[in-house]
């Protein structure tokens, strides 16, 4: 049997169909889920413990190669009785009098608009894990602003999770090693695309900007003088063809 083609995915993504799409294509070649921090998302891929992974970006690209898949919605993160919560969508100046528990370089957008930034009474809290962010907002002590599908990992009945505007989205991608050459990974890029397993066409793994120029015609091929486009020659005579 194979050796098992090891895909890497960050909390959030939900590559289940992908995977059982996997498993009923090649029966014999076994799938390696793995869990992947953000933090390590890189590391693993780079010191090839992971042969593809689902990241979030940003993500440094050197050495590797990064098909865009989908953007998440950002929301905001607060306590069920928190006055945010009666809204279904808030704009980030509408929580610059709160606290984030948050490094506040993790959303740049209400670094930008926080009266506790702006009056330099800013305390950052310390290193936390987003379970524990989240409950510490739970508390009442603070807000978290994450993507949705993060938020839906973490999601508790004493907090509830607000849509927010003016806060960039996330964006999840499909990466891998530009030196590996397993074709697993086209098959693997192809099931994530949509390609049925009947399709005719071979699939190019690689994104646009890493593809060969398509050669342009040299002088005098494909064109007449001036430049213009030659004409196909005369079509097919009526009548049968002579044997």
């Amino acid at each position: 049997m194979a050796e098992p083609f090891r895909v890497g995915f960050v909390p959030g993504v939900s590559p289940g169909k992908w995977f059982t799409r996997w498993e009923q294509r090649l029966p014999d070649s076994p799938l390696a889920p793995r869990l992947v921090e953000p933090e390590d998302q890189r590391r693993l891929l780079v010191e090839g413990e992971v042969d593809m992974c689902f990241v979030r970006l940003p993500l440094d690209r050197d050495g590797l190669h990064l098909i865009p898949l989908y953007e998440e919605v950002p929301v905001v993160v607060a306590a069920k009785d928190h006055p945010v919560t009666a809204f279904d969508e808030v704009d980030v100046a509408d929580l610059a009098a709160e606290h984030l528990l948050q490094d506040a370089a993790a959303c740049p957008e209400w670094a930008a608009v926080a009266e506790e930034v702006r009056e330099g009474r800013r305390v950052e809290p310390p290193p936390m894990t987003v379970a524990q962010a989240v409950e510490v907002a739970a508390s009442g002590a603070g807000i978290v602003v994450l993507p949705m599908s993060v938020a839906r990992l973490h999601q508790r009945k004493d907090v509830r999770a607000v849509p927010v505007t003016g806060v960039a989205t996330t964006q999840v991608g499909l990466a891998w090693r530009v030196d590996n050459e397993d074709p697993r990974v086209e098959t693997f890029v192809g099931i994530v695309r949509g390609r049925t397993e009947r399709s005719s066409r071979q699939p190019d793994a690689r994104p646009a900007d890493a593809r060969p120029e398509a050669k342009r015609p040299g002088p005098g091929r494909g064109r007449g003088a001036g430049g213009a486009r030659r004409r196909g020659g005369p079509g097919p005579r009526k009548g049968r063809p002579g044997r």
